[in-house]
């Protein structure tokens, strides 16, 4: 299985009004491991930068201004993307973006079920929890220092990490990966079985939550099931 996941720069926040991509970043997965093909483009917007885009990723006027329009490099885009499911976080920003500026070449557009969506993944698995980028960075113990502005391409690599943290990390499809060729695929996934962390987990409970949850427990008297297995 084949995806790229990606991420993009704007000018602002709708090409119905005027916004342009201009920066693409895209990292290759196969299936859920990182081949080390990568897609990168900067693009002229053929327009100003606002200050409050520029301040976002530090791409300005002068440094487009001799970067390709988007004409120029839209069918290489979609030669590399092909059918493959695109990893989007906040999807439906990116699609609007890229489905505008390839309509407006007369290429056709990526349908939207071509794209998954890990922003939502995250919203359903963390429900009520931040669910942007860093805060998932966070969550997962993902190194984001480098992300001071934000940047398609290397934005594009730290999602790569959060996605493969979402659905569960590598470590089914690395067993797989490594196991005897003389078995099938099948049986490589049916005899696949997690193990043990080496490195147990930090409790997420604060002091005050644990201290109410004991309290909590004392209230039910000696026979509550907790405090049987406390």
């Amino acid at each position: 299985m084949r995806e790229i996941v990606m991420d993009t720069e704007t000018t602002g926040l709708d090409p119905n009004t005027g916004d342009r991509i201009v920066e693409i970043g895209g990292v290759e997965l196969l299936n859920h491991m990182p081949t080390g093909r990568t897609y990168h483009q900067y693009i002229n917007p053929e327009r100003s930068m606002p200050q409050e885009a520029f301040e976002v990723h530090g791409l300005g006027d002068e440094f487009l201004a001799d970067k390709p329009v988007f004409k120029k490099i839209g069918q290489e885009f979609l030669d590399f993307v092909g059918d493959a499911t695109l990893v989007i976080h906040n999807a439906s920003f990116d699609m609007k973006f890229l489905n505008a500026e390839l309509k407006w070449m007369g290429l056709p557009q990526l349908p939207f079920e071509q794209a998954l969506d890990t922003l939502a993944i995250a919203r359903k698995k963390f429900p009520g929890a931040p669910a942007s980028l860093d805060a998932l960075c966070r969550r997962f113990g993902i190194d984001n220092s480098s992300r001071t502005l934000h940047g398609a391409l290397l934005d594009s690599e730290i999602l790569a990490e959060v996605y493969l943290e979402l659905i569960g990390g590598r470590q089914p499809d690395l067993v797989l990966a490594t196991s005897s060729s003389s078995a099938s695929g099948a049986d490589q996934a049916d005899n696949w079985r997690p193990t043990a962390r080496e490195t147990p987990l930090p409790s997420r409970l604060s002091e005050d939550e644990k201290k109410a949850h004991e309290d909590f427990v004392a209230k039910m008297g000696d026979e509550a099931l907790w405090a049987k297995l406390g």
